[in-house]
């Protein structure tokens, strides 16, 4: 067979042929957001060409009525976005379907959701790989699901060991990492039984191991909301978890404990919870506590390493938001509003106490496009340029109770507030 076009015609058929190949490489380049930091596990994207302005009405692709607020992310897998949704008594599996904001399906998790303070039974994040969906629920319920809605496995965690015993409720997201996802339940002020960390295998839900972490930290001290990370130098892989006043690394095959440096709690204050996770960039810990010490560490150590591996700390840690950093500059923002940027790997302060639009910050900054994003609880969202000099970009109203962090794909941002979940930007 032969194509003959001529004239006219040719110009139209190339620039067709132009237009799908660049919708292809387009397509291709997209970021998904897998889990609650996204792609790369430490909030950082390599998405270009952002949203800088928005409002609830402007440069809005979609959004879609929520029923409740939540503390948890909504992850993003090419044309699905998953969201752990709180509906009055019940906790829910949410399918909604990327270009339009439809709901595709959603999924009964369990009842027994109950609120604490600005917190529900919804805060942890969804994780995926593409084919399955993993959803834990602060009540200890942990499913997995293919992209159908067909649930696959099934786990109560406090049925199988125990209460959960934290001030607050139980709020860390899984972690996925190849076939396996790592839960931690750190806790401490509610029951004496130990912290511990589980490793189960994703296909089955099945527990390959479970260790217990020991702590000397005191009444709510052994409590702690924050998202297990993973450090990786060399041919070396391993887990690393903050709380209980002490950041341990353990190994992933068997969980047992690798190194572990004290110093998150150097007055061993009795209410000293952490919230804000561990970030690993390249082969640095950076371990935040509840503001200070924020405590920088080289991989590398076994046993104990408070003293040996520690490259530097700061007082001006954050208390709810986690960190992000592109590995030259490191960035903090505080419950205030107060933004540090340091440098990465010695802690100089390149500038500090920048302050954002008052107000109450919980949600935790991204980082892409050159730019870092951070949304406080009514909703705004400032845009700040990355780099040695503080400059806000954009300062963009949604005007809505906020305590999720921003997720980034496909040249969009998902921002979810109580009454709606966001996709701004081009549809």
């Amino acid at each position: 067979m032969q194509l003959k076009v001529e004239g006219t015609s040719m110009r139209k058929f190339i620039a067709g042929i132009f237009a799908v190949v660049m919708l292809s490489t387009t397509v291709a380049s997209a970021e998904n957001w897998p889990q609650w930091r996204g792609p790369s596990l430490n909030g950082v994207s390599a998405e270009r060409n952002l949203p800088v302005k928005w409002t609830a009405d402007e440069n809005i692709a979609w959004k879609l009525a929520m029923p409740s607020w939540s503390g948890s992310t909504p992850i993003v897998w090419n044309d699905r976005v998953f969201l752990n949704v709180a509906e009055g008594d019940d906790l829910y599996l949410w399918c909604v379907e990327r270009t339009k904001g439809a709901l595709v399906w959603k999924k009964l998790l369990g009842a027994g959701n109950v609120k604490m303070r600005k917190q529900n039974m919804s805060s942890p994040s969804p994780v995926t790989d593409g084919k399955g969906v993993f959803v834990m629920t602060g009540t200890g319920i942990l499913k997995g699901f293919d992209f159908n809605g067909k649930e696959i496995w099934s786990r109560d965690i406090q049925k199988d060991y125990g209460e959960f015993g934290l001030q607050w409720g139980y709020a860390s997201s899984p972690l996925l990492l190849d076939n396996a996802l790592y839960v931690q339940v750190l806790h401490g002020m509610k029951t004496d039984e130990p912290s511990y960390v589980l490793r189960l295998d994703k296909t089955s839900g099945k527990t390959i191991w479970k260790v217990e972490r020991l702590t000397s930290a005191i009444r709510e001290s052994p409590d702690a909301y924050t998202t297990p990370a993973v450090l990786r130098y060399g041919k070396t892989a391993e887990l690393v978890v903050t709380g209980g006043d002490v950041v341990t690394g353990h190994d992933l095959a068997t969980g047992k404990e690798l190194w572990r440096a004290n110093g998150l709690n150097p007055e061993n204050l009795p209410f000293y919870r952490i919230v804000a996770s561990p970030v690993i960039f390249n082969d640095i810990i950076y371990a935040p506590t509840r503001v200070k010490p924020l405590l920088a560490l080289k991989a590398g150590g076994r046993g104990d390493i408070s003293t040996s591996h520690v490259l530097w700390s700061t007082p001006n840690g954050p208390d709810v938001p986690t960190p992000v950093t592109d590995g030259k500059y490191f960035y903090i923002v505080n419950d205030k509003g107060i933004m540090w940027c340091l440098d990465a790997k010695t802690g100089a302060e390149i500038y500090g106490q920048q302050r954002l639009k008052p107000g109450t910050y919980s949600g935790s900054p991204v980082l892409a496009d050159g730019k870092i994003y951070v949304t406080n609880e009514d909703g705004l969202t400032s845009v700040v340029k990355a780099g040695a000099v503080f400059e806000v970009l954009a300062e963009n109203p949604l005007n809505d109770y906020c305590l999720s962090s921003p997720a980034i794909s496909g040249g969009q941002i998902f921002i979810r507030t109580s009454t709606n979940l966001y996709c701004i930007g081009k549809k």
